[in-house]
């Protein structure tokens, strides 16, 4: 039997495929699940953009190759929407690039910058590609815990400058996941300071910056890297027009850094398939209603989570953004533990923190990918579940 490549022992099962697994155990069992697990809306991607795509298919231009940095008319709306959304002026020919989805993009872009003996400054807990995506490139992870006594932001005083000397890429993604938090103005600033005193590639996952509640608009990381010098951001029409089978999402910045990372592209993947990238303008540059009926219900349901969670004597926080909530397993738990009795005793799954990274640990996030019906039968389940 040939032996795989010894890179596949340093990285552990991805999270959602052992859950996946656990689940499927659970359903053999005839066991009624529900599902929190996953960040997967289950609102149906909005009725314009299907209909941009049933055009877009017709059209036999759009059965070829694509471009491999996208098409211009896409990038052309990316750049228009970030003017409008956060008054960012982006050059779509060379500060632009498509992706298969941004988690693409984020697992490509150590490969474009990242040799053996490099650092790249990762969260934990924090999305598992980031730390993953470092160590197929050869580098190595140094964490950065997101602890809740500092509202779960890198402690960057604690980074030392030693490693940060040594740091090519700083991964940060806010507003955040698994933890809902969200980065205020100082905190960027302090990260683009030390961007610019140690030349760190900062690549900002911004992923959830339009699911956000009470009035909060997230702010994109180039609003305070005017001269896009030292960042990176990456977006995705995923969460916010619930197209995550779709694939497609857009990497924004540093022109170098789109560069490299469209040169690494370019011989990997043969680009975004025309029709969805004629979707993904619809979705970007077309009726913004169902965005807005979209949060209205994310809200709802995080209300909903909460306060049940809160009645229950579990302690968790409110997010202002993202669709997920954060909170603290019993004391008498260890996380897999908790959400594996969880499974077995309640039928209801969610994800336990530690698969985030062990700074996770001692927490498990629910997403409100489900509708308001189950989440009143997962609250009155757990009400009979002894903690």
């Amino acid at each position: 039997m040939v032996k795989p490549a010894s890179r596949l022992e340093k990285i552990p099962p991805y999270l959602f495929a052992r859950i996946d697994k656990k689940k499927e155990e659970a359903r053999k069992k005839g066991i009624d699940l529900i599902d929190f697990s996953i960040g997967d809306p289950d609102i149906p991607t909005p009725a314009n953009i299907i209909e941009r795509m049933k055009e877009a298919t017709e059209n036999s231009r759009n059965h070829r190759y694509p471009s491999y940095e996208g098409m211009y008319a896409f990038r052309k709306a990316v750049a228009d929407w970030y003017k409008k959304r956060f008054t960012v002026k982006l050059n779509p020919d060379d500060e632009v690039v498509t992706l298969i989805g941004s988690k693409e993009g984020i697992a490509h872009i150590p490969w474009a910058y990242v040799e053996s003996g490099d650092v790249v400054l990762v969260p934990s807990p924090g999305y598992p590609v980031y730390k993953i995506s470092t160590l197929l490139a050869g580098g190595t992870p140094y964490i950065m815990p997101l602890r809740e006594e500092n509202n779960f932001l890198p402690d960057l005083d604690k980074i030392p400058k030693d490693v940060l000397k040594r740091a090519k890429l700083l991964f940060i993604n806010y507003p955040n996941n698994p933890t809902g938090a969200h980065g205020d103005d100082d905190f960027f600033k302090k990260i683009i300071h030390i961007a610019k005193e140690y030349d760190i590639l900062v690549c900002h996952d911004a992923a959830y910056s339009e699911i956000a509640y009470e009035g909060y608009k997230p702010k994109s990381f180039l609003e305070f890297d005017s001269e896009k010098k030292y960042s990176i951001e990456f977006h995705s029409l995923s969460k916010t027009y619930c197209m995550t089978g779709w694939r497609i999402g857009f990497a924004v910045g540093n022109r170098d850094a789109i560069y490299n990372l469209g040169k690494l592209k370019t011989n990997i993947d043969s680009g975004v398939f025309q029709a969805i990238q004629q979707a993904g303008i619809e979705a970007l540059t077309g009726d913004q209603t169902s965005l807005e009926e979209l949060k209205k219900r994310f809200q709802k349901r995080r209300d909903m989570v909460v306060d049940g969670l809160k009645s229950l004597g579990i302690n968790v926080r409110k997010p202002l953004a993202t669709f997920y909530v954060w909170a603290k397993v019993p004391k008498k738990y260890k996380s897999e533990e908790f959400c594996e009795r969880l499974i077995e005793k309640t039928g209801i799954v969610v994800t336990p923190g530690n698969g985030f990274g062990d700074e996770g640990e001692g927490y498990f996030r629910i997403s409100l990918t489900i509708n308001e019906k189950k989440i009143k039968e997962a609250i009155k389940r757990l009400s009979s579940f002894k903690f």
